[in-house]
């Protein structure tokens, strides 16, 4: 993913920045297309990008996921979360850290 898409990302997330860890989380396990898979198990796929697109395709809270995820595991984020691959959200996390109140030293 390129740097821009990434900046991009991290901006839109910052909107995100007020709403308190806890009301993430229960948004997300409630609503979030992944947390109740139709057959328990995640559709099949070629590659880590290819399950985030499937998996999380048209989920209403996407961006709360990849916020969660990112408050919660850092740059040590492994997994799907939020449509993309750790790798991704990996490259991600320091532009996401210069966003906001996390540029004052938060997580």
């Amino acid at each position: 993913m390129d740097e821009l898409a990434l900046i991009g990302i991290a901006w839109r997330l910052d909107a995100l920045r007020w709403v308190p860890s806890d009301v993430l989380y229960d948004v997300v396990t409630r609503d979030g297309l992944c947390m109740w898979p139709p057959d328990g198990d995640p559709p099949p796929a070629s590659s880590d990008a290819e399950l985030a697109a499937r998996m999380c395709g048209g989920c209403p809270v996407r961006d709360m996921c990849l916020e969660l995820e990112l408050r919660t595991a850092g740059a040590a984020t492994v997994g799907v979360w939020g449509g993309m691959t750790d790798d991704d959200r990996q490259a991600l996390h320091p532009h996401w850290l210069r966003r906001g109140e996390r540029a004052g030293g938060a997580r």
